[in-house]
């Protein structure tokens, strides 16, 4: 009676049908809320997650890849896994599908491959002179990475994994106030960071400079109100996607004109984003902040071409410049 009674506890406690034993088996779930707005937005936003299971040793167990877009963005999903008695590191990926802006270095070989192998790498052309360029829209890439105890207690559980955005888009857009056109044409839009490369644990791996070029430019009229009456004024808009920032090492932006090479500005967007932190969570963390935010809308005001330097919008938010040596 005790041996059916048993049986009977362990099979009732299962969830998965059909496995008719008393294993050890985690349902692992993916969110994406490490962002501003603190709202779950994996279902929007991420299009394929890898997931790889080391044991103890570091070393890899198991993996599964999936892309299936409409499993991903069905709000439930999840990764089965079954597990023995031991410690084991999560680690997630998400983004490398077809490894068409990112790719990880390791072959991720069960039985050999290692924790500290799982680095990935951005995809990057390089120029006559061998530097690296992207001149593309990148991908969105998300990491992850979890320890779990797993106990010889047999059962279903539930872990999840919260995603970090390694990649974002920075919007420069320049207001000539002089009241002539401008030509988007006419500037050439650069940021240059050594941050094309992530450890295991996410950590930038310095290794060489990448110089993003905008994969979008414009030009247009913006209407604004002056002393009670409209104003047309030219605008210039770039935009470019950029890999993870750090808090300690800001990516430089440089908008150059083309015609005579001449500097009209350059400053370092890390730096000029924090300074709007406030704005939005005054207790949060420098590094924390630059994660969480992905897009970063820089304006930046012109008078007959030269930067006005007194101030500038980001995300929407009025900063007023005392240094302008930041």
């Amino acid at each position: 009676m005790v041996a059916l009674l048993m049986v009977s506890s362990c099979s009732q406690s299962l969830i998965f049908e059909g496995e008719g034993d008393c294993g050890i088996y985690y349902r692992i779930r993916f969110k994406y809320d490490y962002n501003i707005k603190f709202a779950d937005a994996f279902a929007n936003e991420v299009n394929s997650v890898a997931l790889y299971v080391f044991d103890q040793n570091d070393r890899l167990l198991e993996q599964h890849v999936t892309s299936d877009k409409e499993a991903l963005a069905s709000g439930n999903f999840e990764i089965e896994l079954e597990l023995e008695p031991q410690r084991y590191t999560l680690l997630a990926w998400a983004g490398l599908d077809d490894e068409e802006s990112f790719r990880l270095l390791a072959d991720a070989e069960v039985g050999v491959t290692t924790l500290q192998q799982m680095q990935v790498k951005m995809q990057v052309d390089y120029n006559e002179a061998g530097e690296a360029i992207v001149t593309e829209d990148l991908k969105p890439l998300f990491h992850a990475v979890k320890e779990i105890e797993v106990e010889d207690m047999p059962g279903t559980y539930t872990e999840t994994m919260s995603l970090m955005k390694n990649t974002n888009v920075v919007r420069v857009l320049l207001h000539e106030l002089s009241g002539k056109d401008i030509s988007a044409d006419k500037f050439i839009f650069e940021i240059k960071d050594n941050n094309g490369f992530y450890n295991w644990d996410n950590a930038i791996i310095r290794d060489q400079m990448i110089t993003y070029s905008p994969w979008y430019v414009a030009t247009g009229t913006a209407d604004v109100e002056q002393s009670r009456a409209a104003t047309t004024i030219s605008v210039a808009l770039a935009e470019h996607t950029i890999g993870r920032m750090s808090a300690s090492s800001s990516p430089i932006l440089t908008v150059k004109n083309r015609e005579t090479g001449e500097l009209v500005l350059s400053i370092p967007i890390a730096d000029y984003a924090l300074l709007i932190k406030g704005n939005y969570r005054h207790d949060m963390g420098d590094q924390e902040y630059l994660d969480r935010q992905d897009e970063y809308s820089m304006t930046f005001f012109l008078d007959e071409g030269e930067w006005v330097s007194s101030y500038i919008l980001i995300n929407s938010w009025r900063v007023v410049l005392n240094d302008t040596d930041l």
